[in-house]
């Protein structure tokens, strides 16, 4: 009981200690200082093995010397006894050590922050977790780090570039092979790197141009700069529409392809959804209707990313809230990429798929019956033979869903075929490089007439949208949402 009334102490300690400076910061009108010193954990919620708190910052090294007594040589591990010390870094008379740890010292640049860094890690238990975090909360100059904190100051210290730190929110939040591998390539930097090469060859084009207008006497004359110039310009538009051309489908692969599982009320939609997320994800019951909101279920097949919708029975209904259930269902499975149609193998008029589902815009619809189990042999071959089911499940005993689920995974591989090599992964990277090819179009359509201005400006607009892309210039409306969605300690 004393260990939990100390934890709870500590825990009460370190939420006023953060609520009292946002508290300050607030009242005074300003943001929390890029210089401070921050600190955070880094790992996983204890108890767990380890535990990795990290310091970045001008103060790193007194957090160090506070607590560990000695800084370990640059960039290896050392095993020092962690004990609160006062401001001269001595030992306090009576000091209770809090723990033995590995402790690291990265003295900046050479840092992932670019700034003085160091790491302890720690035995992972929240007694000990709390007992560091809390002593570093009183040291001066320290303060706990916001959500991504230490990763936008690799950012704004030039160690990972715009494209970079998407990928690197794509890789933490990656649930499926596919979504890793797509996510470290996106880290590795190929599309930065890319960018990189692109901007530096408009800065070229860029450079013969405004040499032409500035001095148009001594440089021979347009065909001699202007037609370089307008030469890289194309050049690079050709190789940027081309990146642009593929599918957009690469971008979906972060949220993962969507599959709506519909049909009538009673034909055991939910307990498909259950069989196929191997748990009980959804309420099944007898009585019509149970099924009124969508239920969504996450899943990894064949290392791709799934959602299995579960949606209301469609039917005519005079209960209201039915009724808002079954409109939500045909807008889920409308702008889903398949659609499960699910009959019932006892009733052999089935009825048929909503018109909605039959439009030039439609999704790709699988009429699957359930309920084989129930039915004759004789009467499953003919229904199969007839070329209306394509999958004969049963829910009860999992018969059919070997190829059911074989079936799906086949169908993402296709939908997302070569999509993990593509360079462009959100939607924010294809719009800054359709305005860097319109840019590019527009200069080389005024070229052709001899506006060597509107040129040189028309080149500027594709500089500056590269230089959104990889956050050289023009980002912080966007650096807010970027960050936000980081973990405390990333």
């Amino acid at each position: 009981m004393g260990l939990d009334r100390s934890l709870v102490g500590v825990t009460a300690y370190i939420c006023d200690l953060v609520l009292r400076f946002a508290l300050q910061c607030f009242e005074s009108g300003i943001m929390l200082d890029r210089r401070d010193t921050i600190f955070a954990l880094s790992s996983g919620r204890p108890p767990a093995a380890i535990a990795v708190v990290r310091v970045s910052g001008r103060a790193a090294s007194d957090a160090v010397l506070s607590l560990a007594g000695q800084l370990p040589p640059p960039r290896q591990a050392r095993l020092l006894r962690l004990i609160e010390r006062g401001e001269g870094h001595g030992l306090n008379e009576g000091a209770d050590p809090i723990d033995d740890a590995l402790v690291l010292w990265f003295p900046g640049p050479r840092s992932e922050t670019g700034e003085d860094t160091a790491e302890f890690q720690l035995h992972g238990g929240r007694a000990v977790v709390a007992a560091v975090l809390a002593a570093l909360g009183r040291l001066k100059g320290l303060r706990p780090a916001e959500p991504g904190e230490f990763t936008r100051r690799a950012f704004e210290n030039g160690k990972l570039d715009l494209t970079r730190v998407e990928g690197l929110a794509d890789l933490i939040g990656a649930e499926t092979e596919i979504q890793r591998r797509q996510a470290f390539r996106q880290l590795k930097g190929l599309l930065g790197e890319r960018a990189e090469r692109w901007r530096g060859r408009l800065i070229e084009a860029l450079a013969l141009v405004e040499a032409l207008i500035d001095f148009p006497e001594e440089t021979g004359g347009p065909e001699k700069l202007l037609g370089p110039a307008l030469a890289i310009g194309a050049e690079l538009e050709g190789e940027i529409r081309g990146l642009l051309s593929g599918s957009h489908r690469a971008e979906r692969l972060r949220d993962g392809l969507t599959v709506t599982v519909a049909g009538p009320v009673n034909v055991g939609k939910s307990s498909i959804v259950n069989r196929l997320a191997r748990r009980d994800a959804a309420i099944v019951s007898p009585h019509a209707g149970t099924t009124r909101d969508v239920i969504e279920v996450h899943l990894d097949l064949g290392g791709y990313p799934v959602t299995v919708l579960d949606t209301a029975g469609l039917r005519d209904t005079n209960d209201p809230i039915e009724q808002e259930g079954v409109r939500r269902a045909r807008g889920r499975a409308e702008s889903s990429d398949l659609v499960l149609w699910v009959t019932d193998a006892t009733i052999i008029a089935a009825p048929d798929q909503p018109a909605m589902m039959t439009g030039a815009c439609a999704p790709t619809v699988w009429t699957v019956s359930n309920k084989c189990d129930l039915v004759s042999g004789d009467t499953e071959g003919s229904c199969a033979a007839s070329g209306d089911v394509k999958y004969w499940v049963s829910a009860v005993t999992g018969a059919g869903f070997d190829g059911l689920v074989a079936g799906i995974a086949a169908f993402a591989d296709s939908f997302f075929a070569g999509t993990e090599s593509s360079l462009i992964t959100r939607q924010r990277h294809r719009v800054m490089l359709q305005e860097v090819a319109e840019a590019l179009r527009r200069a080389v359509t005024e070229g052709e007439s001899g506006r060597e201005d509107i040129v040189g400006e028309e080149l500027r607009v594709a500089v500056r949208a590269l230089g959104r892309l990889t956050g050289r210039v023009d980002v912080d409306e966007i650096l807010d949402v970027i960050f936000r969605d980081f973990c405390i300690g990333k």
